[in-house]
């Protein structure tokens, strides 16, 4: 069995051209990822099934339990095809139809039909994360005529974004709905939904895959102003939530970025629902076998702030150095885990009226002990995965394992900060369930002779219910 990388800070890498063979695969596994993302916007299901199917060889190989997660596109609106060498000047007319045509620099067609009904005079359109700008001037039947604000050239399929206009678009597409009968039918641990407006949006999802059968944990990704309205909502009825900042930072102001990613984060980390901060973090090294000092810096703020994971795009899909982004991002968590006591240690007021008040109780009791008494582990044992998410929104230092029967808990929790899966199914009493813990535990190397580790779990064992025991233990 390889060496577990132990970030307590998770590593989604985004699957590509530049890393879709099973040798670079497995080297970004022995790396650090923990969840390899499938990108929906872009390949066909024959190159997607490959992947999955070598990450699932892989696991079995090295004994890891790499997640998978399944990116949804949502309702990107894109230009059609335009002209070769089209640019748009400053101060001229563009006329933006629903209609297809061939682009040029007077005309232009997207693949958004409910273009000119959603926008209204004095909206701006970007294009191409907003390098191109525009004004709608004025709107008539199915074209848009509008202002060019900032020119410059136009190519074929860029994205457009629509920042201060209401989108009539489904967030579930039809393409997104092939895709997810896809994903529900190779069992994906995560699915990220593209451009969430509110919470009805996630339960909508939800109520799909509920319908297909599947056990599959919801991102929501906040990339629209709309979200951020309706943020509450989303968070509560999330199983995680995406800090998208590359059309965030299109469709909103880009200096407000940055403090909207610290206010998710601090919700989330309030809320028990893991985050993931995304894009751009490592850009440079799509070319460069080296981050910029700027990029180091925030993935290390990102970590601070409280980010259960950073995720790597195009450094990983299409990068130059795939390997190298991985590595490096490693190195800089590590950093920051090692020598900033802030981010560890996160107690909470607990609701005494909330059903499950005596549970978080305990779990939040276990991981003060872990600190007055320098735990080196905190063992749970669930079938939900309850244990698991509450112990990590609590940060303890000590390393989260968790031991489970349910093997499709393992992979999803790749993606849960400090939390290490095992796979047990022993139906024994709880003294022998807890010596065979920490036997386990020190066959790999996680604890020594003399180590403290606590361990919580279910009395009786048998039963699997809600976490009501916790015991302190030495290491022998």
């Amino acid at each position: 069995m390889p060496k577990i990388i132990f970030n307590r800070t998770k590593i989604i890498a985004t699957v590509g051209p530049a890393s879709n063979s099973k040798a670079v695969l497995k080297e970004l596994i022995l790396s650090g990822t923990d969840i390899f993302r499938l990108n929906f916007s872009h390949g066909e299901h024959e190159g997607h099934q490959q992947v999955i199917d070598t990450v699932r060889e892989l696991n079995k190989e090295l004994g890891t339990f790499v997640s998978l997660l399944q990116d949804l596109q949502g309702p990107k609106i894109r230009v059609d095809e335009v002209d070769n060498n089209t640019v748009l000047i400053d101060g001229q007319k563009l006329i933006v139809s629903i209609n297809k045509t061939q682009g040029d620099s007077e005309k232009i067609s997207t693949s958004y039909k409910y273009l000119a009904r959603d926008v209204e005079p004095g909206n701006a359109i970007l294009i191409d994360d907003g390098k191109i700008e525009l004004k709608v001037d004025s709107i008539d039947g199915d074209e848009v005529t509008t202002e060019v604000i900032h020119g410059g050239p136009l190519m074929s399929r860029k994205g457009i974004n629509l920042p201060h206009t209401k989108v009539s678009a489904p967030s579930l597409t039809e393409k997104d709905e092939h895709d997810l009968a896809f994903g529900l039918k190779n069992n994906f641990d995560w699915v990220a939904l593209s451009f969430v407006r509110s919470a009805k949006d996630i339960i909508n999802l939800k109520e799909k895959i509920a319908a297909s059968g599947r056990e599959v944990k919801v991102i929501a990704k906040i990339e629209k102003p709309e979200a951020l309205e309706h943020i509450n909502g989303i968070i509560e009825v999330s199983d995680a939530i995406m800090v998208a900042r590359g059309d965030l930072g299109v469709e909103t102001e880009m200096e407000e970025v940055p403090m909207v990613q610290k206010r998710l984060i601090y919700a989330c980390n309030r809320s028990a629902k893991p985050v993931i901060v995304a894009t751009q973090m490592m850009e440079s090294m799509i070319e460069n076998a080296r981050p910029t000092r700027a990029e180091t810096s925030d993935v290390a703020n990102s970590v601070m702030d409280g980010a259960d994971t950073v995720m790597l795009s195009a450094e990983t899909a299409m990068g130059k150095f795939p390997v190298l982004a991985v590595q490096s991002m490693v190195r800089t968590i590590q950093s920051v885990e090692t020598s900033q006591r802030k981010i560890y240690f996160k107690y909470t007021k607990l609701n005494p009226k909330s059903p499950l008040f005596l549970n978080d109780s305990l779990i939040q009791t276990a991981v003060h002990l872990s600190q007055d008494v320098n735990a080196k582990a905190i063992v749970g044992m669930t079938t939900s995965g309850f244990t698991a998410w509450r112990l990590s929104a609590h940060r303890p230092k000590a390393n989260i394992f968790i031991f489970t029967g349910n093997r499709k808990l393992l992979t999803t929790l790749s993606l849960i900060w400090g939390v290490r899966g095992f796979y047990y199914d022993a139906d024994e009493s709880t003294d022998s369930t807890i010596s065979d813990i920490g036997e386990i535990l020190k066959k790999a190397g996680h604890i020594k002779q003399g180590d403290v580790f606590i361990t919580m779990a279910s009395m009786p064992i048998h039963e699997r219910q809600r976490t009501n025991m916790l015991k302190i233990n030495l290491a022998e």
